[in-house]
């Protein structure tokens, strides 16, 4: 299976260049919609081959509840690090040198952990897990240093916020408001792409210029920006959910849920950091 996520992207499950609703199936003993060059996502393995006989139900193979155990175990992690940063490491000024490198140490490190997941064919759940470990540690230092310094309080709205934008994508993608086609996936795609590059741009004007560097992440245009972070954010969601749909319904390996819950796991990430971002800048200029 081949996460949504640019970093992790592998393999998919679906030759559908369309959308498929919860719980659809392929057609027995006939290929899926589209063709192999068509499909935004890779050649799927599992897809029945055209006029083979349809086989039996194959032990192993992934599931919904699988998907949703693993997520919950990798976000677990993570809100349990988290807590226990946030709790043991202070951030007064005393210590806020020591716990601004402990953060970025952990940053750095879960960076590593994710990017050798990322590079083996397949998932390794003690990888996904240590990074879910250091990610926790670097959004609880992070969370504790917001909430102390810029914005009390942001930091429940900002979990409320998160998972409100999680909701709502379910719901969009269930009641297909959301079509995942292979537009759609170029078109989030790119706009990662060039929003990554802008904002490594913006840390470098930022480490070698000194203040926020081209403006980005502060004043109207953070602002924007967040709002634009955020907007990807749910586009991820969206390319998640269809790769876990394609995996149930072509009977991925159960293993597989592992590499699911590891894209659910950075797609819900990245959209926490950007609302703490965005309510932060927001309750700032208040």
């Amino acid at each position: 299976m081949r996460s949504s996520n640019p970093v992790f992207s592998r393999r998919g499950f679906s030759r559908d260049n369309g959308y498929a609703g919860f719980n659809a199936a392929p057609q027995a003993g006939g290929p899926a919609v589209g063709t192999a060059g068509a499909n935004p996502y890779a050649t799927n393995p599992y897809a029945p081959q055209q006029g083979a006989p349809q086989a039996p139900a194959r032990g192993g193979a992934m599931t919904i509840d699988d998907v949703v155990s693993r997520t919950a175990l990798t976000l677990g992690t993570v809100v349990v690090t988290a807590v226990l940063s946030w709790v043991l490491l202070p951030v007064d000024q005393a210590n806020l040198g020591k716990s601004y490198g402990i953060a970025v140490g952990a940053a750095l490190v879960a960076f590593v952990f994710a990017m050798i997941q990322s590079f083996k064919r397949k998932p390794v759940p003690a990888l996904i897990l240590a990074y879910a470990a250091f990610e926790g540690v670097f959004l609880g230092t992070l969370s504790n240093t917001v909430s102390t310094y810029i914005s009390p309080g942001v930091v429940v709205q900002a979990v409320l916020g998160t998972m409100a934008v999680f909701a709502g994508v379910l719901i969009a993608y269930k009641m297909r408001w959301i079509r995942v086609t292979r537009r759609f996936y170029g078109f989030v795609m790119a706009a990662a792409m060039g929003f990554v590059l802008l904002m490594a741009v913006n840390l470098l004007f930022a480490v070698f210029g000194g203040g926020d560097g081209l403006g980005f992440r502060s004043g109207g245009l953070g602002i924007l920006f967040g709002v634009i972070g955020i907007v990807l954010g749910a586009c991820f969601l969206a390319l998640d959910f269809k790769q876990v749909e394609d995996g149930v319904a072509y009977g991925a390996p159960r293993e597989q849920s592992w590499l699911a819950a590891f894209g659910l796991t950075v797609t819900l990430v990245w959209i926490y950091t950007e609302v703490l971002r965005l309510l932060s800048l927001l309750q700032g200029n208040n």
